[in-house]
């Protein structure tokens, strides 16, 4: 029902009730649904399947008996886990991994980009960009072998400076420099690949702004300042509700922990994904405790995801939901 008014006076009108049919609009796009259909299979079989091997998180494992057929434990796991000193080394080693790169990565990226931004050669641009992406391309097994060779004990830096009279340094088994040495390589790394999100979000800003400003009388400072960084706050907001859930995964890079720590530093590298795979493929411990680890620390990513995005929402930025 509506309201009209009709020679100075009102009148309810009924509107016919247009009923959508959804069956119809799939098939007017089922060329797009066929499109989604591999992409739907694969995160049913490897993502939402693997999920019933949580179950294993409340149960002793048996090799005998299998998955589901060995007894529940209910949260015995869970109370070994928190009674588990090294659990504790690594949850600590984890957080503090994730939040140097946070506080030391994060930011470098979005730096580049506003940088690569500002370069009007389109030539030089794409060299720079190319210099700065390379190195993601590079394997962690591959350049943990060339980095090894460069700051080991006697390796090619520590012979260098032991040639010229100084003193050498060891940053791969020290406690006191592996954690930034970790941090400084993986920003070398990743910072290229990392600002192509952001410079794709400068490629959407109108070019129109940057005249208008111009027009302003707005040097080059408070072009960056009012119109690039408007431009893609709504982008960093984003990737930062993304790192914020990934601390404790990808915010302690496995391949790259994994590959470049030894023995000596252990009680400064250990991380709970290095726990893990050590206790599940070294020492041969019990899978269902391993599985309460990986729980334990999804839970806590999903809690962090979800508050960052609030945060983030709060303040006036378009969140993930």
């Amino acid at each position: 029902m509506r309201t009209i008014e009709i020679g100075g006076s009102k009148q309810k009108e009924k509107v016919p009730f247009i009923k959508h049919n959804t069956w119809q609009k799939i098939k007017n796009d089922r060329l797009l649904y066929v499109i989604i259909i591999p992409v739907i299979i694969w995160y049913i079989m490897f993502c939402y399947v693997p999920m019933g091997g949580l179950v294993l998180a409340f149960k002793q494992f048996r090799y005998d008996m299998g998955l589901w057929n060995s007894p529940w434990i209910g949260l015995e796991n869970f109370r070994l886990m928190f009674e588990d000193r090294d659990f504790w080394i690594a949850f600590k080693n984890t957080l503090i991994f994730s939040g140097g790169k946070m506080l030391f990565h994060f930011p470098v990226p979005i730096i580049i980009a506003i940088l690569l931004n500002e370069i009007k050669n389109p030539k030089l641009k794409k060299f720079y960009q190319t210099v700065f992406t390379f190195p993601h391309f590079i394997s962690w097994v591959v350049l943990a072998g060339v980095l090894t060779n460069m700051f080991a004990s006697n390796g090619i830096v520590n012979q260098m400076l032991g040639a010229m009279g100084m003193d050498t340094i060891a940053p791969l088994v020290s406690t006191t420099s592996f954690r930034p040495f970790i941090w400084i390589s993986n920003i070398w790394k990743e910072l290229g690949w990392d600002s192509i999100i952001y410079l794709a979000a400068f490629a959407s800003i109108d070019p129109g702004l940057y005249e208008a400003a111009s027009i302003d009388g707005a040097n080059r400072w408070q072009k960056m300042l009012h119109v690039s960084w408007p431009g893609i706050r709504s982008t960093v907001a984003i990737m930062f509700i993304l790192a914020i859930g990934q601390i404790m995964t990808n915010g302690a890079n496995f391949d790259q922990i994994f590959n470049l720590y030894s023995s000596p530093v252990y009680s400064v590298a250990d991380t709970i994904d290095t726990y893990v795979f050590r206790k599940s493929f070294v020492t041969g411990g019990n899978f269902g405790y391993t599985t309460a680890l990986g729980l334990f620390k999804s839970i806590i990513g999903v809690v962090l995801l979800t508050t960052a995005n609030k945060v983030v929402t709060k303040y006036g930025e378009q969140g993930l939901f």
